[in-house]
């Protein structure tokens, strides 16, 4: 590991909890296309698996930000056990809803209900910036390694819950998902010596921090953001099954996961001068015009080689993205905000993969790339149109002491100034 990697983890208590949140969100690769591959062998029904993956992303988007508000004010303890077990209950109901063939109804209820899942990233980063709250430099670090497990995660939990579904059995896949999410979590909240400590209720502004107009322009952005990753995922299984071979989804997958994990370790190394708001549309522009090559897949190895391009340009833009999240968030609301980035991608993922699903039923797979292209080409739109919004002054945060801080004091920590943010 190179040495700014290695300097992160001298911190006590930093290794375990960052292992632990890599098993906790190797759920969040492995459920939504575990129920893809599931529904499909089960029913063969690409439509129905892209509305129930759907419905999980939905779900999570409306109770994921409530959930990390109750942890600002609670504790991550207190709060991630009980939502986890209660996602654990709507996996087992849904498990058992498609083994016996109930209603499609149940399916859906159950769904919902994994909505619960709590956004482990969040919680992992929060822990970071806990420890290099005033450490711009190791946080920026830290925050891209979390960006390099994020994508590890997206490398092996389709291998494996795509490999598990269509070898053993169906609903293998999205059982371990569980497993490791139980293992994540319940290890990750045993570790208190790292658990940021929760901010008084006096230290909360009134309202949401979606409030910020900054944080407004990066969830929408988000949202097509997540649309291209939900459409790719069912859109690559079914292309992968009308060339013969579904159960090679999981390696092409896999190669749009590993451009982005490479491209994260070389940004982590490097630390910028300028505004991140240029770097982050620049970002954007790069996954817009990388869904293009798309259209002319005709292969397998020719739309590995396509995604693997296209994966470069995702860790950059989601490091930079956490990284004005930072700063247009109040710090007693920064979990909560870091979550509404995630939920913006959980709801452009349910869109991505319900319409994808859709078109794959209607004109094939081929035809459902033109959906990640249409995705791209409105988050470029959106980044063009909030791109002010970003670069202007961020609002007042509350320093350590609770008290308001002006919040040009508060600058990206890939630019070498102040930063304490969590991930999403």
């Amino acid at each position: 590991m190179p040495s700014p990697y290695r300097a992160i983890f001298s911190a006590p208590g930093s290794r375990g909890f960052s292992a632990a949140g890599f098993v906790g969100r190797l759920p969040l690769s492995m459920m939504g296309i575990g129920i893809v591959t599931m529904i499909s062998q089960l029913t063969g029904r690409y439509g129905l698996a892209g509305a129930l993956s759907a419905m999980v992303a939905l779900s999570a988007a409306l109770i994921g930000p409530q959930i990390s508000r109750l942890v600002d004010l609670h504790g991550q303890r207190r709060v991630l056990r009980p939502a986890t077990l209660v996602a654990l209950a709507a996996v087992s109901g849904l498990l058992l809803s498609a083994q016996f063939s109930l209603p499609d109804w149940t399916l859906f209820l159950f769904a919902a209900g994994i909505g619960a899942v709590p956004s482990i990233g969040s919680m992992v980063r929060a822990r970071w910036a806990a420890l290099y709250r005033d450490q711009p430099r190791q946080l920026h670090t830290a925050y891209s390694f979390e960006s390099v497990v994020d994508e590890a995660c997206f490398i092996f939990g389709p291998i494996v819950s795509i490999g598990l579904s269509t070898t053993w059995f169906p609903e293998a896949g999205p059982l371990l998902a569980a497993v490791f999410l139980a293992a994540g979590v319940f290890s990750l909240t045993a570790q208190r010596s790292t658990e940021p400590v929760p901010h008084p209720r006096e230290h909360h502004t009134k309202g949401s921090a979606l409030r910020s107009t900054g944080l407004q322009v990066l969830v929408g952005t988000f949202v097509a953001t997540g649309a291209i990753f939900g459409a790719i995922d069912v859109v690559t299984v079914a292309f992968a099954e009308e060339q013969g071979h579904k159960g090679a989804a999981s390696l092409v997958l896999a190669t749009y996961a590993a451009g982005s994990c490479l491209a994260g370790v070389v940004f982590g190394l490097l630390h910028f001068g300028g505004a991140p708001a240029r770097r982050w549309l620049l970002g954007v522009v790069a996954m817009g015009v990388s869904m293009i090559p798309l259209q002319l897949v005709g292969n397998l190895p020719f739309l590995a080689v396509a995604l693997f391009v296209a994966g470069l340009c995702i860790a950059p833009t989601m490091i930079t993205t956490m990284a004005l999240v930072e700063q247009h968030v109040p710090r007693a609301k920064l979990t909560e905000g870091m979550t509404w980035v995630s939920t913006g991608l959980a709801v452009g993922v349910a869109l991505g993969s319900s319409v994808s699903g859709w078109v794959i039923d209607a004109a094939g797979a081929k035809a459902g790339y033109w959906v990640p292209a249409a995705a791209g080409a409105a988050a470029v739109l959106v980044g063009f149109l909030g791109y002010r919004r970003l670069s202007s002054p961020a609002p007042q945060r509350e320093g350590p002491d609770g008290r308001a801080a002006d919040a040009g004091q508060h600058q990206d920590g890939e630019s070498g100034t102040h930063q304490e943010r969590d991930l999403a």
